[in-house]
């Protein structure tokens, strides 16, 4: 019988050692598939053949702070702007807040109003709607999220997603593949334009957080509107739309470019701030705020 238990213990041993050596496998398997730098890794190739400095992409890349938001931008593929709740931004609290926000910062809204013929309070039911009047301004690094949907230009990337998500979205996999190649190539160029606009101002691209869609600031601004309609509202010579007057002066450069004027009638300034957000739950409460303020 000896024999026996001796051959037992050893085929015992023998697939014990297979499982440890399977289980190793997918360890490293997992360990490699949570590795930002192969989320990334086309994604800063692209950065540095489109001119980026390579050992400042790289840098960046290496960063603690970095990491690919999957909850985020998941996102994408599961929000719907018709389930927002606007009607709070309606209360009687928010709109005494912002009325005391326009107070306080009267000076910078009577000079948004000269320069650009935009009615101050638009500019802050604008400011309410899109951060509380700057209360919040989102919790991710738009540096994660523009990278993190830019980087689903790569297959594996995608594939990688989906497998994280078809249970949760109603996309079917051929709606994904299509959004996700559309989006991807969009943050792509919001990622280069806010690179470009951090390095402008000499701001660390790791330290400044959004919303989920990458918008940033008071203003909620995508990075490519900054270049174009961001404007100094304080004359410090920089763009800091963290800072109340440069988010005010920009807003209304941004209602202006866009048709706002003075005087202007119901229909028009719908169209125009439907520029800012194309929801119409958006507008309408941007325009009902207005009129409250007005009261």
């Amino acid at each position: 019988m000896l024999p026996v238990r001796k051959n037992g213990v050893r085929l015992f041993l023998f697939l014990i050692s297979l499982l440890s050596l399977a289980s190793c496998s997918y360890t490293g398997t997992a360990a490699h598939a949570d590795n930002k730098e192969n989320y990334f890794i086309s994604l800063q190739k692209r950065l540095s053949d489109d001119g980026f400095d390579k050992k400042r992409i790289e840098k960046l890349y290496s960063g603690k702070e970095v990491s690919f938001d999957i909850k985020g931008v998941s996102l994408y593929f599961v929000h719907s702007e018709g389930k927002l709740n606007y009607n709070q931004f309606l209360e009687d609290s928010n709109i005494r807040n912002a009325k005391d926000y326009m107070e306080a910062h009267k000076t910078e809204f009577a000079a948004a109003e000269k320069a650009f013929g935009v009615d101050g309070k638009i500019i802050a039911a604008i400011l309410l709607v899109e951060t509380k009047l700057g209360s919040y301004l989102g919790n991710r690094l738009v540096f994660n999220t523009l990278s993190s949907m830019a980087a689903l230009a790569d297959k594996d990337v995608r594939n990688m997603l989906w497998e994280r998500i078809s249970r949760t979205t109603q996309l079917s996999k051929e709606e994904f593949e299509e959004k996700a190649e559309r989006k991807s190539g969009w943050a792509y160029e919001e990622l280069k334009a806010f690179l470009k606009y951090a390095e402008k101002e000499s701001i660390a691209p790791l330290g400044i957080v959004g919303s989920y869609a990458g918008a940033m600031g008071l203003c909620q601004f995508m990075p490519s509107n900054i270049p174009t309609l961001a404007k100094d509202g304080n004359g410090d010579g920089r763009v800091d739309l963290f800072e109340p007057a440069d988010a005010i002066m920009s807003i209304a450069n941004y209602l202006n470019h866009y048709g706002w004027e003075t005087g202007i009638d119901a229909k028009a300034a719908y169209d125009v701030v439907y520029h800012y957000n194309h929801s119409s739950y958006y507008v309408n409460t941007v325009l009902n705020i207005a009129e409250l303020l007005r009261k």
